[in-house]
C-alpha cells in the first residue's frame, strides 16, 4: 500500500511493504524549521536511499511532548539526515546539539547550516557511523534523537547502546519506527509518551525508576 507524503514544494509517495518485507520511502524536495529562531528556514531533502526526513506533525506532536525540557538541554541526533530533529530542538532553545551522520554530502550539508545561520555555534556535526560512535562517547546528554533508516530496525540496538555516561539520570530518549515493525523494550525502559501518526508510531522513553 502507498501513503502520500507532502513535502515542501512536492508530493511524493511512500510505501509500506508490511511486516517482514521491510519500509521504503523516497522523499525529496523541502522541510521546514517549525518554530524558534529559525522558524520557517528550509531544509533541503536529496534523492538519498533510506533518508526519511521527520515531517511536520510528528515533529509538532515531539516538540509538543519536550516543551518544558528543550530549552537549555544537551541533544544528540543520531542518524540526523536532514537535521530535521536536531535543528528543529537548537532552533527551540537546546544548549548544545550533537549531529551524528556517516554521508559525507549530508554530513557537509549540516555544516554548512552550523556556520551559515545565526546561532549556529550550538551544533557540532560528526561525520561517524552512529552506533560506532556510541561506542566512543564520552559525554552526557539529555535528550537523545534515535531515528535511524527503518529498513535497518536499528531501534534495539541503539537503545542496548545508549551506556548510563551518555543518556544523563534523568534524559530522555525519542524513539521512531514504522508501524508494523516490532520494538522490543527492555524493562530498564519506561514508555512516557507513545503515539501512532499515519504509518509511523513515535515514543518518548526513560529510564525506569529501580
Amino acid at each position: 500500500m502507498f501513503y502520500q507524503v507532502k513535502v515542501v514544494g512536492h508530493t511524493c509517495w511512500q510505501a509500506d511493504l508490511g511486516p517482514g518485507c521491510g519500509y521504503a520511502i523516497t522523499m525529496t524536495g523541502r522541510i521546514r524549521i517549525i518554530a524558534g529562531r529559525w522558524r520557517g528556514r528550509r531544509l533541503d531533502v536529496p534523492d538519498l536511499p533510506g533518508l526519511r526526513p521527520t515531517g511536520d506533525r510528528v515533529r509538532e506532536t515531539l516538540f509538543n511532548w519536550l516543551h518544558a525540557q528543550i530549552h537549555g538541554a544537551r541533544c544528540l541526533d543520531l542518524f540526523a539526515g536532514t537535521g530535521a530533529l536536531g535543528l528543529e530542538a537548537a532552533s527551540r532553545g537546546a544548549a548544545r546539539v550533537v549531529l551524528v551522520e556517516r554521508d559525507r554530502d549530508l554530513a557537509d550539508r549540516l555544516e554548512t547550516l552550523a556556520a551559515t545561520w545565526p546561532g549556529g555555534e550550538v551544533i557540532e556535526v560528526c561525520r561517524a557511523d552512529a552506533l560506532g560512535w556510541l561506542e566512543h562517547c564520552e559525554e552526557t546528554f539529555d535528550l537523545v534523537f534515535v531515528d535511524p533508516p527503518f529498513a535497518d530496525s536499528l531501534q534495539e540496538t541503539v537503545l542496548e547502546r545508549l551506556s548510563a555516561r551518555v543518556l544523563a539520570e534523568h534524559g530522555l530518549i525519542y524513539l521512531e519506527s514504522p508501524v508494523g515493525q516490532s520494538v522490543v523494550l527492555d524493562p530498564s525502559w519506561k514508555v512516557r509518551r507513545h503515539k501512532r501518526l499515519g504509518q509511523v508510531e513515535i515514543r518518548l522513553l526513560e529510564r525506569a525508576k529501580v
